[in-house]
């Protein structure tokens, strides 16, 4: 796919209906031709809009202008560039624990919750968060995380975690400004309640900090299991992680998780892990498939706002 291509397929895929403002930027970037000369020079990991958009927003340049973008990107593009080689998305929604939470309630409890692609960890506190099914509520924490769900009924309690840890190649720590600064970055520009679900998640992460190891998901993941409380129920998950692995390695950990004891979720496009047979998403913006241990059970939208339950 050429660069042209990717952006015009963010903005009808990802953003249209989502960030008028991205939608309107990658369109005016997928028709410029100065500033996709410049994004073809990087790596293909590397020319994803969202992590051009952030990195412009995270160094104070506007994004709300396609104008004005492209003179900013232009004038500043080492410094840009410098960005985009030395960062990867790693976009740490909490709201994607409301997807989580069917499949984590219905598991032998306790857990001992291992992610891959941890970034700052906040995937990793399901049991700390209240939840909001359509009227129906549950927990009493901080940040409250709205799902609509279909096709189920909502759980009734949230997991007990005893063990939680994480794996990523450049942990983010909640508690150094820098890190908390490319978090709030990633979040799209109009989404005021996605930034302050950050910082709230990010203070209860701050207060009860998990276990992050730096490392790969196929290198590192066999030892990290392994420290997991025996008397716990392993779950080793991950969102929206495996498009930037390449294939031949995604294949090799999916074989790699089968073979761990416990359980293996997967929030996922269909694209990246596929499944034999998958019903049609039931609308716009439902671009992952929810899975356990390799079997396909909703769709789900991108930041955890909507599930779609098939299983």
């Amino acid at each position: 796919m050429t660069a042209a291509e990717t952006y015009r397929t963010f903005a009808g895929r990802e953003a249209r209906g989502v960030s008028p403002a991205y939608e309107r930027l990658a369109l005016a970037v997928s028709r410029d031709a100065d500033l996709l000369a410049l994004i073809e020079t990087l790596p293909p990991p590397k020319r994803q809009p969202n992590l051009l958009f952030a990195v412009v927003r995270l160094l104070g340049g506007p994004v709300e202008d396609p104008t004005a973008f492209h003179d900013h990107v232009l004038t500043n593009w080492p410094a840009i560039e410098l960005g985009i080689r030395a960062r990867a998305t790693q976009t740490n929604e909490a709201g994607r624990c409301a997807v989580l939470l069917p499949v984590l309630t219905a598991l032998p409890q306790p857990l001992a919750l291992l992610e891959i692609g941890a970034s700052a960890g906040l995937c990793l506190y399901p049991d700390r968060y209240a939840y909001r099914y359509g009227s129906h509520v549950l927990g009493d924490g901080e940040p409250v995380l709205d799902c609509a769900l279909t096709g189920t009924t909502p759980p009734t309690q949230v997991p007990t975690v005893v063990w939680r840890a994480g794996l990523d190649l450049n942990p983010l720590d909640v508690t150094d400004p820098d890190d908390v600064a490319w978090l709030e970055a990633l979040i799209w520009p109009e989404h005021a309640h996605r930034r302050a679900r950050l910082r709230a998640a990010a203070a209860v992460v701050a207060a009860d900090p998990p276990l992050l190891v730096r490392g790969d998901l196929l290198d590192d993941l066999p030892a990290l299991a392994a420290l997991a409380p025996p008397d716990a129920t392993l779950v080793v998950f991950h969102s929206s992680v495996l498009y930037q692995v390449p294939t031949a390695r995604r294949n090799a950990f999916v074989e790699l998780v089968r073979e761990l004891p416990g359980h293996w979720i997967a929030t996922e496009g269909p694209q990246v892990l596929r499944y034999d047979e998958l019903p049609e998403p039931p609308g716009e913006g439902f671009h992952n498939v929810l899975a356990l241990d390799g079997t396909p059970l909703a769709w789900a939208r991108g930041h955890g706002q909507a599930l779609f339950w098939f299983g």
